[in-house]
């Protein structure tokens, strides 16, 4: 997809913020749409489906955590990526974010050149989430779905069944970051004796078999396949 083809809705309160990174991103050829509150990012996201929803966290009214919430209830808008924007860089503003849904965060100031790079590197992820297939090729690692089975340059790796649905659940979508939470319950579902260690374990035997570079703990809230 060209980048012109691409939908991106910028919400921030602050006109000059909205205006710079307007254009900076109109610029590389992207469409892109401004909101200045929750409440408005919510009904144009409705209306215009982007593609890529950068949203700021301090907000007056509704913040961007319940905005993105609210975002994320929405049926059509399930697909859309969600970047936070944001001068905070706590850990608990990060977790918070992620929890509700978001799929990356920026911090502010940022340079324009590095901006529009994040966005791009965010937008890619469109074109690799394709969980429907049956064969995934990531780098020298295939993932054949309906065998069970992992090749790593050609050699057949064997996953036990969590190893196996953990690491198809992280390369669904390369690059998003899974709290533990929907790990635990997309993976281990009801079974009642499982905790943040078993996850730790199981990406840890994951390294080992597959290597190190796949697999990225983000500190506080989960872990993403990256490749």
């Amino acid at each position: 997809m060209s980048q012109n083809a691409y939908k991106i809705l910028l919400v921030d309160d602050e006109p000059d913020i909205l205006e710079f990174l307007a254009y900076n991103l109109n610029k590389e050829g992207f469409r892109v749409l401004q909101a200045e509150n929750g409440k408005d990012a919510i009904a144009l996201a409705k209306k215009e489906i982007p593609h890529l929803i950068v949203l700021d966290v301090m907000m007056p009214d509704m913040d961007g955590i319940e905005t993105c919430r609210e975002l994320r209830e929405q049926a059509v808008l399930k697909d859309v990526l969600i970047a936070f924007l944001t001068a905070r860089g706590e850990d608990y503003t990060q977790i918070a974010g992620f929890e509700v849904g978001a799929d990356d965060y920026i911090t502010k100031p940022i340079k324009p050149r590095v901006f529009v790079s994040r966005i791009k590197a965010l937008l890619r992820r469109l074109n690799t989430q394709i969980p429907e297939e049956l064969n995934l090729q990531f780098g020298d690692i295939r993932i054949d779905k309906e065998k069970h089975l992992v090749y790593k340059n050609s050699e057949e790796i064997v996953l036990p069944k969590k190893e196996f649905n953990l690491f198809v659940l992280l390369s669904s979508k390369p690059g998003k970051v899974f709290t533990r939470e929907f790990i635990l319950e997309k993976v281990w579902g009801d079974e009642v004796i499982v905790g943040d260690r078993t996850i730790d374990v199981h990406i840890r035997k994951l390294r080992e078999k597959l290597g190190d570079t796949y697999f990225k703990t983000v500190k506080g809230v989960g872990y993403k396949f990256e490749f």
